[in-house]
């Protein structure tokens, strides 16, 4: 009898044991088999995700065929631990065993849809929703608004759905520190107040990756040590015998170049302008400096200079003070620090608009109102066209 309950009990373990083995063959055929992904999507491991919770959102995605087996898997690769949170592009067919290994490999998030918020020079700014095409790299616009017009439906479903986005808050040259501080006031993925406008000069322009929530002071505390760091790398660069007396003024020049072109072969013709009328003791007579007397920074003049505006005693008005104004009037890039430490070698003393977006250059005043004649005949035929 004992042989034959022996006899059984091993026919028995012989048929768990091949049981078992043969689920471990098929698990191991099923982790590694073409996975349900039809086509591709986008994935988010939250930070602080568990296993349990990575793995069921992976089946509720339909990115995995189970959660459990998924695992199971991760577990035999000794894997479970290793999750890196961040957004991931898992390709149409992934296995369970390429989705474990995009996981946890970490490295640069890629996201589907991307918001890039720009700064105007009104204090608002312009949101631009962008999606890029799963299992491709093809972009395309899906949506573009500013706050005060509306926010976008495109953009209001994601939000509300707290599907992942990519932020960027772009902040062009020759903004003020106002115009900074409202636009990002005005916009709603981030969070915080803002103490103070920071003084006028002292923000780096730049384009910045942003979570959503992040702190707006952070963000400008970021931009002004930007900004020291390149005012102290500039003027240790910059040329000898120049009439500045200090880093600061330089900031100031840097500014008014900025506001006078956007053209990047220019700036150093503009700087050398203005560093030969500083030289010959001459006023610089920049519009730019005058506007900024008018609005102190906030918000735009939208229209042209009135003759009185030019002639007002302001501190920043440079058709009547002689020298730099007492302040930048803008936040300068990198290239127009640059151009102002080192202008270009010329014996220009005049620039007026050319009507490309320029500007022509004169050694002579004869030369420069010859000059100021052509734009003034431009100016006439776009009005005349206007109307």
């Amino acid at each position: 009898m004992w042989k034959g309950i022996a006899a059984n009990g091993l026919s028995f373990l012989i048929l768990v044991f091949i049981a078992v083995a043969g689920a471990i063959t098929w698990g191991q055929r099923e982790f590694t088999a073409a996975g349900p992904l039809a086509e591709p999507v986008f994935f988010e491991v939250p930070r602080g995700a568990t296993l349990t919770r990575v793995s069921e959102d992976l089946e509720a995605a339909g990115a995995v065929r189970s959660a459990t087996l998924f695992r199971l898997g991760a577990r035999y690769a000794e894997m479970d631990d290793q999750l890196r949170f961040g957004n991931y592009e898992i390709p149409a067919g992934a296995s369970m065993q390429a989705v474990l290994d995009i996981v946890t490999a970490g490295g640069p998030s890629r996201f589907r849809y991307t918001a890039t918020y720009i700064l105007r020079v009104d204090g608002t700014g312009v949101l631009r929703l962008r999606e890029r095409v799963p299992g491709t790299d093809e972009i395309v616009t899906l949506a573009e608004f500013s706050y005060e017009d509306g926010v976008a439906p495109e953009y209001a479903a994601l939000v509300e759905d707290g599907t992942p986005i990519s932020y960027r808050v772009s902040v062009p040259e020759g903004l003020t520190s106002w115009q900074i501080v409202e636009g990002l006031r005005a916009a709603d993925f981030l969070s915080g107040d803002i103490a103070e406008v920071p003084p006028e000069g002292m923000l780096a322009p730049n384009t910045f990756d942003v979570a959503r929530g992040q702190d707006r002071q952070g963000i400008l505390d970021d931009m002004r040590e930007a900004q020291e760091v390149i005012i102290a790398e500039v003027w240790a660069a910059r040329a000898d015998g120049l009439p500045l007396a200090s880093a600061e003024e330089a900031l100031i020049l840097a500014s008014i170049i900025e506001k006078e072109t956007s053209v990047a072969d220019e700036r150093g013709l503009v700087s050398g302008v203005f560093i030969n009328r500083l030289e010959r003791g001459m006023r610089l007579q920049t519009d730019p400096t005058v506007i900024y007397g008018v609005t102190e920074g906030r918000g735009v003049l939208g229209r042209g200079l009135r003759r009185s505006e030019l002639d007002a005693e302001t501190p920043w008005n440079t058709y009547v003070i002689t020298g730099l104004p007492p302040t930048p009037i803008a936040n300068p890039g990198r290239a127009a620090l640059e151009a102002a430490v080192n202008p270009a070698d010329t014996d220009y003393i005049f620039f007026v608009a050319d009507g490309t977006g320029g500007h022509a250059f004169a050694e002579t005043l004869a030369e420069h109102n010859a000059n100021v004649a052509i734009w003034r005949q431009i100016e006439a035929e776009r009005a005349a066209q206007a109307e």
